[in-house]
């Protein structure tokens, strides 16, 4: 992901925060940030899908 971050608007970098973020509590020792799974599940699939279609394709 990192690679591709730079290269994504800003609105798309919005979007996979939020859909990979729950909660962020800030405190004294750090941050302590929440994940959603689901959320990391449907991002993992979204980018799997280009590859599987061009596959379908070929």
């Amino acid at each position: 992901m990192d690679p591709l971050w730079d290269e994504l608007f800003p609105a798309e970098q919005a979007l996979i925060i939020h859909l990979l973020v729950d909660r962020v509590d800030i405190g004294p020792g750090g941050a302590d940030v929440r994940l959603k799974l689901e959320g990391l599940g449907s991002l993992a699939r979204d980018l799997a899908a280009p590859a599987e279609f061009a596959r379908a394709a070929a």
